[in-house]
């Protein structure tokens, strides 16, 4: 689980828009590409993205 202090402070790396954890992803709510959690480190590349 990523910690709220820095699920805050992140942003899609696509759209900038901002982000929330569900389902161990990192999803952004504006364009709703997925980003995976890896060991616990969320993999914030565009490349890795789920659409």
């Amino acid at each position: 689980m990523v910690e709220k202090s820095l699920l805050d402070i992140m942003a899609c790396p696509d759209c900038k828009g901002g982000v929330i954890e569900k389902d161990n992803k990192i999803i952004c709510q504006n364009c709703g590409k997925k980003y995976p959690i890896r060991d616990g480190i969320p993999v914030m590349l565009v490349e890795e993205a789920e659409k």
